[in-house]
């Protein structure tokens, strides 16, 4: 499993053996980047995705020289971000900004996917990773999760959830197998209109990343149920871990992990893969990170693959506890 507390020495050493790596005699290598570079976005503003792309793009720009733009391409669940991405030409100029949903969970959502994250992808470094949150609305009643469970118990098929992707949806479905409830899915484009939904009552409950919901919590607008891992979030003290809360069982976290086409040169997925290992081994980094209530997190090409894996069998396998029809 993927060890979030990679060590910064580590890291470092491995950068500096990827950039060693990137210095090889092909003129691709050697003249790249000329031109700027692209972020692609599968979820809109206000998601973690969307805030660990805006803050690499901004390190990322400082190191190559070349303006780094980032597009949000939401919808379709990720779909459309990934055939963008996965159209372009396979350069290294079009970097992918993918989610556990994108990169994982989907393979256990649906019959037939239209990209296979592992083949069609190369792995730069993992970004981030959070604890999910349950939240519900501020002024509502449900003021701890064992009010939601009761409330679930009490309407089976009319209390609902949002998702803003399929991993906050397979997260809802994790609640029901754990909490015996039935609660209906409602999609939404991403974390922004999720957190807005849950706000203004048009959906009752939702998963939310820490990073996307924090200062709604604070704000009083939601209220933070449980987080979704074994301690709490530095950042929201108050809000208990789904164990303390009384429902053993839940645990899920968001990540986010840079990707390029497979068909991208190694000595070019090499040169980025090194720039975004020394952008995630700094200290301003860890602590960007560490503000938002996430985990800094870095590895390498090799070990986000690994991860990767270990993530696809875990959502795989919780889809099927969960007996979820495939879409």
């Amino acid at each position: 499993m993927f060890n979030p507390r990679f060590g910064r020495r580590r890291a470092l050493a491995l950068c500096a053996a990827l950039l060693a790596g990137a210095a090889s005699p092909a003129l691709q290598a050697q003249d790249f980047p000329s031109k700027p570079i692209k972020f692609i976005v599968p979820f809109g503003p206000g998601s973690g995705t969307d805030t660990s792309a805006r803050y690499y793009a901004k390190k990322l720009q400082q190191l190559s020289g070349q303006p780094v733009v980032v597009e949000n391409r939401p919808g379709g669940n990720g779909f459309i971000a990934v055939k963008q991405a996965l159209s372009a030409p396979a350069d290294g100029y079009t970097v992918f900004i993918g989610s556990n949903s994108t990169l994982a969970v989907n393979t256990a959502l649906f019959k037939a996917l239209p990209y296979d994250p592992q083949k069609d992808f190369a792995p730069l470094t993992m970004m981030m990773r959070a604890p999910a949150i349950v939240v519900a609305p501020g002024d509502a009643d449900t003021k701890q999760l064992k009010d939601l469970v009761a409330k679930a118990q009490s309407n089976p098929g009319k209390i609902n959830f949002g998702a803003g992707s399929a991993g906050y949806q397979l997260m809802g479905e994790l609640f029901n197998d754990v909490a015996k409830v039935q609660t209906v899915h409602v999609p939404f484009k991403g974390a922004g209109e999720v957190a807005t939904a849950v706000a203004g009552h048009t959906v009752d409950y939702a998963f939310a990343e820490a990073t996307s919901v924090q200062e709604l919590i604070k704000a009083g607008r939601l209220t933070g149920l449980a987080v979704a891992s074994d301690s709490r979030v530095a950042a929201l003290p108050n809000v208990p871990t789904a164990r303390e809360a009384g429902l053993p069982g839940i645990e899920a976290y968001t990540w986010v992990g840079a990707m390029v086409s497979s068909k991208t040169p190694a000595d070019t997925s090499a040169k980025l893969a090194a720039w975004f290992m020394q952008i995630a081994a700094e200290p301003e980094t860890q602590q960007f990170y560490a503000n938002l209530g996430a985990t800094a997190m870095s590895g390498g090409p090799a070990q986000m693959r690994q991860f990767q894996a270990d993530e696809i069998a875990l959502w795989k396998r919780i889809a099927t506890q969960a007996k979820m029809e495939l879409q």
